[in-house]
């Protein structure tokens, strides 16, 4: 357990407070087992406190900026034109839903399939009394443990066995303070049947300037042979804490391809936590984070390899610019009867900047003796030959280096299969790297 965080005149009961009565609402209104679980993360909560930086998984990310804050609970809201901008650039019928709630009817090509957990609870008690906060763990984890106790609504999606969906389901979270700084809380449940296909893309998004708080927590299940593409896009505005949190198993022969992309936000913490629970179970991790100014992204995964002969890959790359800082810790378990198993993690990063900082470390605990495991971490500049390449080609040097930050993102881009999203966000970077950063 890590110590909690101490700052004068602050408490963890004194930061809660304006959120208290909401949390003995939600607890009268709901089934048992979801009481059940709103009291133990609350429980949870105020027992650890805020992680300090003497914590191994929060050692390079100060959380006391959001200590010192004050948010309230989000209120229902309807969006402006601006709120829904980027979910109509991602889809014909995108899933809105507004400060934590969806908005309905429900549209997108799953029909009576997507359902809000607010009827879930109830009305398929089997699946989400069984699943809900099953897999996304309270430990060192304040704002898994927050969302838990605090989310109002949020989304059952289900994949029924041998469905081959074949539009992606866009679900755009949009954050709509109030006038006053506001805390939204997005809760996922994904339940893929054996054998089916299916891709979903989950993007944040908010306004710039004003202050707000966002927690997301996604769990997935993968049965037998399911193969799911998840995408999860940030996309915050300028002021915000977000902090999200992707908790996935997967049974045996399933696949996980998860693309993270971190984009918007002052101070932002993405959680990848994968079970590989059975034989031939295997993830994709692939990671893009372009943090400019003095924004602060952090990406924490760790990969269980419970059982023989599963795999995984993890391709995680950073473009930084001003005085931005962005940190990566992978965590690879091979358990003792992992035996044959393979994983491999990458991680590169690009300084545009000489203020810019990265902390990476990639971590291994191999407790099998027949696997392959491989891990490696990098940061640098713009490759100066490839540079003097296109400068001799006639190439202003701005350009020539614009050229080479947008090619070094394309590796990740280029395993994106969504068509609208890898030209959103070639667009977005273009924009970002069109002239200088200042910090």
């Amino acid at each position: 357990m890590s110590a909690a965080l101490s700052l004068p005149g602050l408490a963890i009961e004194d930061w809660l407070a304006p959120f208290l009565p909401l949390e003995r609402t939600l607890r009268a209104r709901g089934p048992g087992w979801l009481q059940a679980l709103r009291g133990k993360a609350l429980a949870s909560l105020r027992g650890e406190g805020f992680p300090t930086r003497r914590s191994e998984q929060w050692k390079y990310t100060d959380l006391r900026p959001v200590a010192a804050a004050r948010f309230h609970p989000a209120e229902p809201a309807q969006p402006g034109d601006g709120d829904i901008r980027l979910a109509a650039a991602l889809a014909e019928q995108p899933i809105v839903i507004i400060n934590g709630r969806p908005s309905l009817p429900l549209p997108g090509p799953l029909g009576g399939r997507l359902i809000p957990l607010t009827e879930a609870w109830h009305q398929h008690s089997e699946l989400a009394g069984v699943h809900l906060g099953r897999y996304a763990s309270f430990d060192q984890r304040p704002f898994v443990a927050l969302n838990t106790a605090l989310f109002e609504d949020g989304l059952l999606v289900r994949i029924p066995a041998g469905s081959r969906l074949e539009a992606p389901v866009v679900i755009v979270h949009c954050a709509v303070p109030h006038g006053q700084p506001i805390a939204v809380h997005s809760r996922t449940l994904v339940l893929a049947g054996r054998n089916s296909r299916a891709a979903i893309l989950e993007a944040w998004q908010g306004p710039d300037g004003q202050p707000y708080l966002s927690t997301a927590v996604t769990e997935v299940v993968l049965e037998q042979g399911a193969l799911l593409d998840y995408t999860r896009l940030e996309q915050e505005g300028s002021e915000a804490f977000h902090f999200s949190a992707l908790d996935a198993r997967l049974e045996r022969d399933s696949h996980l391809v998860s693309n993270s992309i971190a984009l918007g936000g002052r101070l932002t913490r993405h959680e990848i936590g994968v079970v590989a629970a059975d034989e031939g179970a295997c993830c994709s991790l692939n990671g893009l984070y372009v943090p400019v100014g003095s924004q602060h992204v952090d990406n924490y995964t760790v990969v269980d390899h419970a059982r023989p002969q599963t795999t995984s890959s993890q391709l995680y790359k950073g473009i930084l610019d001003g005085r931005a800082e962005a940190v990566f810790q992978g965590r690879i378990i091979i358990r003792p009867q992992a035996q044959k198993s393979d994983a491999v993690q990458r991680n590169r990063n690009l300084l545009l900047s000489q203020a810019a900082v990265v902390n990476a470390k990639p971590q291994l605990e191999i407790q099998a003796d027949d696997v392959r495991c491989a891990h490696g971490a990098a940061v640098g500049q713009v490759d100066q030959e490839a540079l003097f390449y296109l400068r001799s080609r006639g190439l202003p040097v701005e350009q020539a280096r614009r050229l080479l930050t947008l090619a070094f993102a394309e590796e990740v881009l280029e395993r994106l299969k969504h068509p609208l999203l890898a030209e959103h966000l070639r667009q977005r970077l273009r924009e970002r790297f069109g002239r200088g950063q200042e910090g």
